[in-house]
């Protein structure tokens, strides 16, 4: 399957990083054209940019490593175009204040996982992942040696989980499931599952007892 990230941010560019280390082919997107060459050309043949129409149109698989409210804008953009797709969210809708205290711009017991899953289009197959971990633990704890680092995940569908698992594994990290997207926000900011609420990333053995 052919997979995209669109975003190049923190999360996309350091998730772009692992896969293409772990052996993935992968096409990146974001609206600056400029900037999504770049980040290519950094890291390689197996990365190869493209517009996020281009990404839409030729993906499989679509991560969107976007704010929680840009990928409500690109769902609404592209709506039927994204049946059948496997769209992954890793977005934790969250802002900070002069204090520098962090805060969910949803209600706290409302999940983004369930809304972005909730306005995609029949067909498309939704699955909760790579925003559980802090940005620099994407880089720092892939491939952590003796035990990987968890990648926990969340969906309805088993194949769209089989394959984002897949991912996880090229990732660098170990693929863990928690359930559906009901319970997604166990895994984004301040769930139980989240590195920030842990502390750590755990390893395998840890995280499925914390399942």
């Amino acid at each position: 399957m052919t997979t995209a990230i669109i975003g190049t941010g923190a999360i996309g560019s350091r998730l772009a990083a692992d896969l293409t280390a772990g052996g993935e082919s992968v096409l990146l997107a974001s609206r600056d054209l400029d900037r999504t060459r770049e980040l290519a050309d950094r890291l390689g043949e197996r990365a190869t940019a493209t517009t996020v129409d281009q990404a839409v149109e030729m993906a499989d698989v679509l991560v969107l490593a976007v704010w929680f409210d840009t990928i409500k804008e690109l769902i609404a953009q592209y709506g039927d175009r994204l049946a059948g797709k496997v769209v992954v969210d890793p977005s934790n809708p969250i802002a900070v204040d002069d204090q520098g205290t962090f805060s969910k711009t949803i209600p706290a017991d409302q999940s983004a996982g369930v809304i972005i899953a909730g306005l995609l289009p029949a067909g498309a197959r939704p699955v909760k992942a790579f925003g559980t971990l802090l940005a620099p633990s994407l880089e720092s704890e892939a491939r952590r040696e003796p035990e990987r680092g968890a990648g926990f995940f969340a969906t309805d569908d088993q194949g769209a989980g089989e394959e984002v698992a897949r991912l996880i594994r090229a990732a660098g990290f170990d693929p863990v499931p928690v359930g559906g997207i009901d319970q997604s926000i166990r895994i984004e900011v301040f769930g139980d599952l989240h590195e920030g609420t842990l502390g750590r990333v755990p390893s395998v053995e840890e995280a499925r007892a914390l399942v």
